[in-house]
């Protein structure tokens, strides 16, 4: 029973990491000067699945794995190219009066930000439901 809460609450961890970048992205569209030089870079999360910390036997003999969850490996920096934009009057313009500007896509990025908020909401449904089960489970133990 508290492994279904372990799973949820590294999901909900997880996604809520996924939503920072993704505004902090958003938040950077228009940064054409960064510390490192040149245009901010769009960031990644990179998850993966947590060791899974037991072994159960299955009906047919096979040993399955009961997961923990996801955890996050780190934060890359998105390798495309920056998008060049034609604008002389800018102070980062280059020679031919093109401006290296971010590579992030604001559609992408409005629909990543959907799909991390869906997760987040679904890891929720799953949390509570595993509570409302539990205390279920105590009640019958009750009567």
């Amino acid at each position: 029973m508290f492994n279904a809460f372990n799973v949820s609450a590294s999901g909900l961890t997880a996604q809520r990491l996924r939503m920072d970048v993704i505004s902090n992205n958003l938040a950077n569209v228009e940064t054409t000067r960064t510390a490192e030089g040149g245009p901010y870079r769009r960031q990644m999360p990179v998850f993966a699945e947590s060791k899974p910390r037991f072994v159960l036997p299955t009906d047919s003999g096979a040993q399955g794995q009961v997961g923990q969850g996801v955890k996050v490996v780190g934060i890359i920096k998105d390798t495309a190219p920056p998008k060049l934009v034609y604008n002389p009057e800018h102070p980062d313009a280059n020679e031919d009066g093109y401006v290296a500007m971010p590579n992030i896509n604001l559609v992408s990025e409005m629909v990543d930000m959907i799909d991390a908020s869906r997760a987040y909401e679904a890891n929720v449904t799953a949390l509570n439901t595993a509570k409302s089960m539990a205390m279920k489970a105590l009640e019958i133990g009750r009567g």
